[in-house]
Order: structure tokens, then C-alpha cells, then sequence
């Protein structure tokens, strides 16, 4: 295929993409992981239900940076994950060391590639990727919003008993508790759900929404979430891979937007070949920017203390 990318992070959340990303025969997909063996076995697997699948997409298993060489997108899931009573502020130290090396080589190997950040604490993440890269910031692209407005979006089709294809929701802010569900803003077939369903049942979805991760890392209690992490990522790998400018919410840097400066936050933005190709500023009410606000000062506080690290 035309198109080549890099899956780093072998675990359930890059495998996962992997497979997504082979199976829309998207691109060839080149999965790295630290431990020897495991992405290659995990290649040949795909490789093997690739006849039944129908798909030509080569994946190659590997160790070692090289055959990442002129990737057009890397999706950088590698890190620790998440465990039961472990927020995401805890995986900030080591997360940010792995997050360094792997961006330098993606770098060097791939230096026109456009990255998504996965790993979490994502916002802060996305700040090391950058940093750690030298890419201008249209190229460095945290996966947050698409997420945890799939989850909404979920959430919102399950209370109405409504297709989700019908669904479409909005949430900024940082990816985390402290995120900004917009109910205005989320429809079903077009009709705010705010016309749909009482204010608490709406409040409800918003805080489920905000604890989503966490309810199930609560249920598995050995492991995250990674079928819906995955398919976000490879959602917005397509648009960049296809050029199709979807507008989905992200985690980018701001620079004056919404009154917030030089700090990874989730806004919609228009995705394309060349990156993020246009931030969209929305009007917001006093509450959900007061909210947005406040959702931005927990992100700063993470950066804040890396920069101590």
C-alpha cells in the first residue's frame, strides 16, 4: 500500500489499532515494541487472518526503529498502564521518560510523520512528544476528545435507545476528570439532547462520561480500556491518511485560542493530510468556559511538574 504506519506500543491498545488499521486496509502497518518476540508474534498473527479478513495491508513485527523508516503517522501508545487506584498523574514520571525516547527516534526515522499521542497522562504527554520531536505543532496530535465523545455518544444512544450513528457529542478540555462534556452541542439526529432528556439524567451521562476510563479499569481490575482507544486513534489516523478533514475534538497546542496559551488541550479541529489544519473555535457559555478553564489549569499542573522531573 501507499501509505505506512507505525503502531509504537504492542500491548492491547497498539495491537488492537494494528489490527483496525489492517483491516480498513488503511496502510501497511509496522507495530515496534520494546519486548522481543511480542510484536512479532503479534504481526504474524494478523498476518495470518488477513485471507479470512480479505485485506493485503503488510504488518511487520519488529524491535528496532528502522523499519519505521518514512512513516506517514506513528501512533505512540507505549508507556505503563493504568491500574486500579492509579490516576493518570501517577504515570506521569515514567510515561514521560518513554514518551522522550520514542519520539527522538521517531524523529530521526520518520521525520515527516504526523504523531498521535495515546499514552496517558495524554495532555502532558503530548507536550513531551513535541519537545522531544522538534515537529511543529500541527504534527503532534493527542488522542482524547474522539474517546471520550465516543463514550458520550455511547452513553447518550444507550439512555434514548437510539442508534448511535445518530449521535454526535462533543468534549473538550483535557482528557481526564476534569474534561467538559458540551450538551448543547451534542445532538441526535441533529436535536440537542438537551431538548431529549431531563438535566439530570444529562448530568449523569456527563460525569459517567468523565469517569469512563476508570469505571472500566474498575471492572476489568487488571488491565484499561483499549477496543475504544484504539478505534479513536485509527479514526483520526484515517482522516489524515485519506485527507478527509473530519472535525473531531483533539488535544493540540493552543496559542491564544479560547483564551488559553501554550498548553495540549481537547478542541475540535479540522484533520487533513498535513495535520491539524484548523483549530474552530466555538462560543461558549460563562460555565463552560469557566469549566474549560479550570480543566486547562489541571493540564498545567501536570506540565508544570515535569518541568521538575
Amino acid at each position: 500500500m501507499d501509505k505506512k504506519v507505525t503502531v509504537v506500543g504492542a500491548g492491547n491498545v497498539g495491537a488492537t489499532a494494528a489490527q483496525r488499521l489492517c483491516e480498513k486496509e488503511l496502510c501497511d502497518v509496522v507495530l515496534i515494541d520494546i519486548m522481543e518476540g511480542m510484536p512479532q508474534g503479534k504481526a504474524l498473527d494478523l498476518t495470518e487472518a488477513a485471507p479470512i479478513e480479505k485485506h493485503d495491508a503488510a504488518i511487520t513485527g519488529t524491535n528496532i526503529y528502522e523499519d519505521s523508516a518514512n512513516s506517514d503517522v506513528v501512533i505512540i501508545t507505549a508507556g505503563i498502564p493504568r491500574k486500579p487506584g492509579m490516576s493518570r498523574d501517577d504515570l506521569l514520571s515514567t510515561n514521560a521518560g518513554i514518551m522522550r525516547k520514542v519520539s527522538e527516534q521517531v524523529a530521526k526515522y520518520s521525520p515527516n510523520a504526523i504523531i498521535i499521542v495515546v499514552s496517558n497522562p495524554l495532555d502532558a504527554m503530548c507536550h513531551v512528544a513535541l519537545e522531544a520531536s522538534g515537529f511543529p505543532k500541527e504534527r503532534v496530535i493527542g488522542m482524547a476528545g474522539v474517546l471520550d465523545s465516543a463514550r458520550f455518544r455511547a452513553f447518550i444512544a444507550m439512555e434514548l435507545n437510539v442508534s448511535v450513528e445518530n449521535t454526535h457529542a462533543f468534549v473538550l478540555g483535557g482528557h481526564g476528570d476534569t474534561m467538559v462534556p458540551l450538551p448543547r452541542y451534542s445532538t441526535v439526529a441533529g436535536i440537542p439532547i438537551t431538548e431529549l432528556m431531563s438535566k439530570e439524567r444529562i448530568d449523569a451521562l456527563c460525569k459517567r462520561t468523565a469517569s469512563g476510563g476508570a469505571e472500566i479499569v474498575s471492572l476489568l481490575k487488571t488491565g484499561s480500556a483499549f477496543y475504544a482507544p484504539a478505534s479513536a486513534a485509527v479514526e483520526m489516523a484515517e482522516s489524515i491518511l485519506k485527507d478527509k478533514k473530519k472535525i473531531l475534538p483533539c488535544a493540540v497546542l493552543l496559542s491564544g485560542e479560547y483564551g488559553i496559551n501554550n498548553l495540549f488541550i481537547g478542541v475540535p479541529v479540522k484533520l487533513g493530510a498535513k495535520g491539524v489544519e484548523q483549530i474552530i473555535e466555538i462560543k461558549l457559555t460563562e460555565d463552560e468556559d469557566k469549566a474549560l478553564k479550570h480543566s486547562a489549569a489541571a493540564v498545567q499542573e501536570l506540565v508544570d511538574v515535569m518541568k521538575t522531573l
